[in-house]
């Protein structure tokens, strides 16, 4: 059976992907994904906030000495030096990582702004990425911004990285814009090379017993991948460029629904982290399976069964879905 796939240009072995997560953050954990069955690995992520705080931190403290004698200012961290450190250690497990397996290893920013990104960019291809996964974690808090300013901010940043690299680019794209579709075909046409769908952004809860809110994170579940396949879906016959599906994966028939969209490849780390990194086999292994008794003779055959037909009318299409779907409704619960 041929399970391989193209992502981002690299040939991978078939679609099951580890994605930025724990499991990730050191070798040994890569390398326990590799040997697990994973296709390729995404780094955890490098927050643009760990290299502010720490710039921030030994500033402060530089400035709370900054009366002392001269001399002692030797004794505190150098600003730049200090934040430099932070990026040396992702390269370190960049440069390490890459060497350690034989899957290709893809690097993580995860920011809002560009500040530094494009340097470092070009610094994460020459210690050995394959490829470079931008997370823009943009959350406006501000009531008052216009959407249009988030939707240039996404520009700006995939624009400046794709210019500074030679590695492909992709995005990890949030749902929440007024068009995603639209959103995603842009920041393609900006020079990414493929998206991952979608980025999980934090949604508190609020502790009634406290008063308190609740900002912990939790595993993804099954029911989350509906909303990345409807767009995957959506998108597949209007790009040649790669799509991810993230989010939702738990079984390997969660992967059959991503293929069966459109999907190049398949990315998780919640099922990872709960059932072993060598449950990455299992998918496989439960992918494979299905194929075969489906009667398909390779991954290809299958991928984009149910994806939208690129010539229909897509708003008349999803509405015809959505009506479909009140239909049952009123059928399995009366009307509603």
């Amino acid at each position: 059976m041929d399970l391989s796939t193209t992502y981002l240009g690299l040939q991978l072995a078939h679609p099951v992907v580890s994605s930025a997560g724990p499991l990730t953050a050191t070798v040994d954990g890569v390398r326990a994904l590799a040997d697990g069955g994973a296709s390729a690995v995404v780094l955890h992520s490098l927050f643009e906030e760990e290299l502010r705080t720490r710039a921030a931190r030994d500033a402060a403290i530089m400035d709370r000495n900054s009366d002392a004698f001269a001399e002692s200012l030797d004794y505190f961290p150098d600003v730049q030096v200090s934040t430099q450190a932070e990026a040396r250690s992702y390269l370190s497990l960049v440069e390490r990582a890459s060497a350690a397996v034989d899957v290709p290893v893809i690097a993580s920013l995860n920011g809002s702004d560009i500040g530094g990104w494009t340097g470092f960019a070009r610094q994460l291809q020459d210690a050995g990425a394959a490829a470079v996964e931008l997370n823009i974690y943009l959350v406006p808090g501000d009531v008052f911004t216009d959407g249009s300013e988030v939707v240039l901010r996404h520009r700006e940043i995939v624009r400046a990285v794709c210019d500074a690299v030679d590695i492909p680019v992709s995005v990890k794209l949030s749902p929440h814009f007024t068009s995603p579709g639209h959103m995603a075909l842009t920041l393609l046409a900006d020079g990414a090379a493929g998206l991952v769908l979608f980025n999980r952004f934090l949604q508190p809860d609020v502790n009634v017993d406290d008063l308190s809110t609740d900002v912990g994170f939790d595993l993804s579940a099954p029911h989350e991948g509906r909303l990345p396949r409807t767009w995957i879906a959506a998108l597949r016959e209007h790009t040649r460029a790669s799509l991810a599906g993230s989010t939702g994966v738990e079984t390997a028939d969660d992967v059959v629904r991503y293929v069966l969209a459109g999907a190049d490849v398949v990315m998780t780390t919640s099922s990872l982290v709960r059932n072993g990194p060598a449950h990455a086999g299992t998918l496989v292994a439960g992918l494979e399976e299905w194929l075969v008794r489906k009667g398909f003779d390779s991954l290809g055959a299958a991928r984009g069964m149910l994806a939208v037909p690129g010539n229909v009318d897509a708003d008349a299409h999803e509405r015809g879905g959505y009506v479909q779907a009140i239909q049952r409704a009123k059928e399995r619960y009366g009307a509603l």
